[in-house]
Parts: structure tokens; C-alpha cells; sequence
């Protein structure tokens, strides 16, 4: 780190600390006051310790000693001549006693606030009377106007870097509530809860650091020792820091399951000074005893003003894309920050490229990671020419990008939003026997919106254990939040189905875990789909909850011949294959892939071109793992 004070108001007076360290001098050597070069105020570092600590004169003037045998070799050979011995070069509590004014034993206590506060170490071996006294490191930076940590926190907890320009309005309320309430409340018995999302929690933190002219740390929860031994040193640690400089601790928390909540409420026990917890919406954090106060999310006009600041010049070139880019993806300041940097760099690098188009894919990228080991990714690549459906439904589908396209100007500039707090979220239900083509709809309107497409089996996110199943939506909602991907909820019949009784626990549990999905559903940004083959087993109440209802129907022999016609790739070599005969294959087209694929490794392998024959041999694989059998009409005259 940069040798710099800790905070403006206590740069170090390096004339007043010489003054200190020569009258204690003086004192330890009789030679009585100080050198005539000594002049000036006491330092004012020494004065925030003594204050902040309660420090007696003694156990002021032994924090003194200590400091100048690190400091002054004038020390060090005076103690080695009180001691009788020039390797003896530390001052011990015994040679104090004899040369400082009013000594008490309870200094070096364990419960005196040097030993606390771990400000002196005492080394083992020789008696506590005789032991070399050393200052702690932390403690001599400090008085030396040094800025730094010390090394046993270093590894959990980081100093937050500010942006040289300011967050929105409303963060810098929130950071304006917290200084106020810490002010008031002295010792600052409870921590403030900043309720919201995690990206509004950082943005508030910098707020706070920028307004009170101090730096801020951030530490994740999950980095908080289990051991309460360890927890303990590190809470003690963090706590002197904060007598030391003021700096206040914003605590990151994820999801906040039980043993991470048990751990942070160990700490905060311990710890005082200026904390503020981050805790997510809904989660298991929020009964935490706390000063709580909600963090609104960015609006869309905030996002974008970060969006241009970030940019600059390269903002001039987008031509309006940059409030579809604030729309869709609902990253923090921080995110947006680092993609524009990204986006100007290779804008600058690659002239006359297009600059939304880079922005739009940066946001994607960084959108992705969220989703790790939550969801599985399908890359969009079908259009609306695969999509082999009754016109009604290409219709809906068309409506439903419609929705996604055009809720800025809907929800946004014509007030939707603000007159309806509730249903925003655009939900459709698929529904049809399996290869129908719900998933490649679901494909086809992101490959429209240039979305990415992420597909959740509900039957692994379902548990049979309360709660967790809640817990798992959660997770992946949160993780979507900002990405405006198309999440499509396989197998909704595990979850969902008529409404039960309430007859046990359990009962209700299942109902509040549907209600949950769908109130997550009618909140989120982008498009949740949720498929399934039996939409009559969905209670009715569930189904007016969603936006867009499809039904998938069968493929006719008409849009079989047509699925058959587009079903191989332009690059395959196919030869003269009778679609009308092929298309009395009685299956839909999940099914008709399948057997297409099967077909063109028969013909591949023999070194010739895909025909009648290895799309017969192909179907009778397929059937046959369907456990169906091939009847006469679908291969009357061909077999």
C-alpha cells in the first residue's frame, strides 16, 4: 500500500512524536528533559490512541519506550545499559516500573487495554517482569503516519477503491442515513443491514468512504473464521483498526445459509465500530439485529448516465442503444464501469467497429458468469424459418419478444411501471407432449432479442426438505438478475399441480414454493418460461398468474414434411428422399432430429449419401428406444 496517513484529520506531527519519544527517553536515562531540537505539539496519533484506548500516562509512556527501540538506536543502547547486559536491547515491564512515573501492574494485564488491544507483545521465556516488551507492527505504522492493515486481517479483509466520479442520488441518501445513524448511536452497538442487492450495499460504501473522507474495507462473511478462537482475534483486530482511523466495514454475505449466519453473528458480537452488512432481499439474513435501511436498485437513466461516463466519446456513436443496454441488463456501477473500459479499448483498437454491438456482448459475457453450476447454457442459434408451428402460436411468440423488446418504452416513458408495481415481469407457460418444439421457441425468441438462454430443470431444483427449494429459486433468480437471460423452467409438473389441501407442514410448504416461483417470476426483468406435458394438471389459480399460455399442439403430416425438409443442413448430402412418405412418421419433432441425426451417421459411415434406407434403419432405433412399434401405415410400401 501506498505510505500515506490513514485519514486526513491525523496526520502524524513528526516534531510532536520526537518530543514524546525524547522525554520518555529522558526519563529512562535520567538525563531529564528533552534536546532543544524537540519542539512542537504532541503528535496526534499518540493523542487518538490515548483517547480512543483510555490509556493511562504510564501505559502511554510504555507504548512510548517500545515505539522508540524500533525507532532509535538511542533506545536500544539505553536498555541494554538499564539491563546490564548489550544484548538485552527491548525494554521490559520491570526496567518501566523503575524509570516511568506511576506505574501499576495492571498495564500489562491481560485485560489492560495494551494487551487487549494487542498494541505491545510480550515475548515468551523469561517471567513476565523480564520479558522483552515489542510494539505491535500495526501500532508503530500508525504512530509513524504509515497507512496499512495489519497482516492478519490483510487476508480477508481489502481497502474499497472509490471512483473518481459519484454514484446516484439515492445511494448517496442511504450513505448520508448510515453516517447519520453512527454518529448518533456513539458506540455503534448495532451494525446497519443494507437491505437490497449487493451491487447497491458497495455503491453506498463508496458513498460513505467519499463523504467522510475515509477509506472504506470491504470483508466477505464466508471469509470470517469458524473457530471461535480465531473469530474472536479477528473481530478484536478489525475493532482496533476502527478506534485507530474511523474506517467503517462493509460485510459482502451471499445467500446466508445457517452456518454463515451463525459466523457473522459471532463477529458482530465481538466487533465494534462503523459495520454495515450487506443483506440480499429475502434471505436468511434479514432477522440479523440491526439498524436496517433499504437499498433501492439503480433505475434505468442511472445505469445509463454510468453507462456514458464510462464511455465517453465512444457513447456518441451508439445511436440510442444505450438505453436498451440500461434496460436488459441491470448490472452494479462497479460492472458497468469495467465493461466500458473493456468496450473502449477494443473500440479504439479495431477502428469503425460497432460499439453498441460490443457493449451489448460485454454485458452478456459478464452476465454469464453469474449463472455458474446454476443453470445450463444453450447458445440461441434457431430462427424463426425452424420454428414449424400453427400460425397462432408464431404469432404469441412474436407478441412475447414484442414485450421484451419495447418494456423500456412501455414500462419506462409510458408510465407502466410507476402506475403497476406488480406483474411487470413478462411469464409464459409451454405446454405440449415432449419434442413438440418448446425449447427451440424458447431458442428462437432470444436468438431475436440476441439474449442469452439458460435452461433450470425444476425437478432438481424441487427438495423434499422445507425450505430449500425456495433457497434454489432463489439462488438462480438472483443470479439472473442482471443478465435479462430467457430462463426456461423444464418439468414444471414437479412443482407445480392442483392445489393441495393444506392437511400437514408439508402441504403448505408445496403451495408457498409454487407461489414463490411465480411471485419470483411476475418480478423478474427478463422472460421466464415454464414447460410442461401435462397442462391439465396445473391449478387454474397458477395459470392466471402467467402472461402467455402455448399450446403446442402435434404435428400434422403437413408441418412433419415441412419439419423434414429443414431438418438437415445445408452442408449434408442428402439424396432423394420422398418427404411425403417419410413425414407419416408419427412423431413430433424432437423426435424427427433424433432420427435425422441417427440417418446421416448410417449414410456417413457407409461413405454415401443420406437416403430412404438409413432414415427407415434410424426410425426403427428410435421407435424401438421409445418402446413403440413402427406401424404398416407409417411404412406401408417402404419397408
Amino acid at each position: 500500500m501506498t505510505a500515506q496517513p490513514v485519514e486526513r484529520s491525523h496526520e502524524i506531527n513528526q516534531a510532536g512524536l520526537c518530543r514524546e519519544l525524547d522525554r520518555v527517553y529522558g526519563a529512562l536515562t535520567g538525563s531529564g528533559a528533552p534536546g532543544p531540537e524537540s519542539t512542537g505539539p504532541p503528535a496526534v496519533a499518540l493523542e487518538r490512541i490515548c483517547e480512543k484506548f483510555k490509556l493511562t500516562p504510564f501505559e502511554r509512556d510504555l507504548l512510548l519506550l517500545c515505539a522508540g527501540c524500533e525507532l532509535e538506536s538511542r533506545f536500544s543502547e539505553a536498555c541494554a545499559a538499564a539491563n546490564h547486559d548489550p544484548r538485552l536491547i527491548w525494554p521490559t515491564l520491570g526496567m518501566a516500573f523503575t524509570a516511568l512515573e506511576g506505574p501499576h501492574w495492571s498495564a500489562i494485564g491481560p485485560e489492560g487495554p495494551l494487551r487487549y488491544w494487542r498494541m505491545i507483545e510480550i515475548s515468551p521465556g523469561a517471567g513476565l517482569v523480564r520479558s522483552p516488551l515489542r510494539i505491535a507492527e500495526r501500532i508503530l505504522h500508525f504512530l509513524t503516519g504509515i497507512s496499512c492493515i495489519d497482516d492478519r486481517l490483510q487476508s480477508i479483509v481489502r481497502r474499497l477503491e472509490c471512483h473518481a466520479a459519484g454514484n446516484p442520488a439515492p445511494y448517496t441518501a442511504c450513505a448520508a442515513r448510515v453516517a447519520e445513524y453512527w454518529a448518533s448511536a456513539g458506540g455503534v452497538s448495532r451494525p446497519v443491514l443494507l437491505v437490497g442487492r449487493s451491487c447497491g450495499a458497495l455503491l453506498v460504501a463508496e458513498e460513505i468512504s467519499r463523504m467522510q473522507g475515509l477509506p472504506c474495507f470491504t470483508m466477505r462473511a464466508t471469509d470470517i473464521p469458524q473457530a471461535t478462537d480465531e473469530r474472536a482475534q479477528i473481530a478484536r483486530l478489525w475493532t482496533r483498526e476502527a478506534l485507530l482511523t474511523g474506517a467503517p466495514l462493509l460485510i459482502a454475505t451471499g445467500e446466508g445459509d445457517a452456518q454463515d449466519t451463525a459466523r457473522l453473528t459471532g463477529f458482530l458480537d465481538m466487533a465494534c465500530g462503523p459495520i454495515a452488512v450487506e443483506v440480499r432481499e429475502s434471505s436468511q439474513l434479514e432477522p440479523i439485529a440491526g439498524f436496517p435501511i433499504r437499498v433501492p436498485s439503480m433505475t434505468v437513466p442511472e445505469r445509463k448516465a454510468i453507462w456514458v461516463e464510462s464511455l465517453g466519446d465512444a457513447a456518441l456513436s451508439m445511436n440510442g442503444s444505450l438505453d436498451r443496454i440500461a434496460d436488459y441488463f441491470d448490472l452494479d456501477a462497479g460492472a458497468i464501469r469495467l465493461a466500458g473500459a473493456i468496450v473502449r479499448d477494443a473500440a479504439a483498437k479495431h477502428t469503425g467497429s460497432n460499439t453498441a454491438e460490443l457493449a451489448w456482448q460485454e454485458c452478456r459475457v459478464h452476465a454469464c458468469r453469474s449463472f455458474e453450476g446454476l443453470a445450463r447454457r444453450i447458445q440461441p442459434r434457431a430462427t424463426w424459418e425452424d420454428l414449424i408451428l400453427p400460425e397462432a402460436q408464431k404469432d404469441t411468440l412474436h407478441q412475447i419478444a414484442a414485450h421484451l423488446r419495447q418494456r423500456s418504452v412501455v414500462n419506462g416513458e409510458w408510465g407502466f411501471a410507476e402506475r403497476y408495481s406488480r406483474g411487470l415481469g413478462v411469464t409464459a407457460l409451454f405446454a405440449g407432449a415432449s419434442g413438440t418444439g418448446k425449447t427451440m421457441a424458447a431458442e428462437v425468441v432470444a436468438h431475436e432479442l440476441d439474449l442469452d438462454l439458460f435452461q433450470i430443470d425444476l425437478s432438481g431444483v424441487v427438495s423434499k426438505y422445507i425450505g430449500e427449494t425456495e433457497k434454489n429459486l432463489r439462488r438462480i433468480f438472483d443470479a439472473a438478475e442482471n443478465s435479462g437471460a430467457v430462463l426456461l423452467f423444464d418439468e414444471a409438473d414437479a412443482l407445480f399441480g392442483k392445489r393441495s389441501e393444506v392437511k400437514d407442514s408439508h402441504d403448505r410448504y408445496a403451495n408457498l414454493e409454487v407461489s414463490y416461483l411465480l411471485q419470483r417470476m411476475e418480478s423478474y426483468r427478463g422472460l421466464a418460461i415454464l414447460t410442461t406435458n401435462m397442462k391439465h394438471a396445473l391449478d387454474a389459480s397458477f395459470l392466471r398468474r402467467i402472461r402467455f399460455i402455448l399450446q403446442f399442439p402435434f404435428p400434422s403430416a403437413v408441418e412433419r414434411s415441412r419439419i423434414w425438409q429443414r431438418v438437415f443442413p445445408a452442408q449434408t448430402p442428402v439424396g432423394t428422399l420422398d418427404f411425403a412418405r417419410i413425414s407419416q412418421l408419427n412423431v413430433a419433432g424432437g423426435v424427427i432430429r433424433n432420427i435425422a441425426v441417427q440417418a446421416a451417421f448410417l449414410a456417413a459411415d457407409q461413405g454415401t449419401e443420406v437416403g430412404m434406407e438409413h432414415v427407415l434403419r434410424a426410425a426403427k432405433a428410435e421407435y424401438a428406444k421409445l418402446d413403440r412399434p413402427l406401424t404398416p401405415s407409417e411404412i406401408g410400401g417402404w419397408a
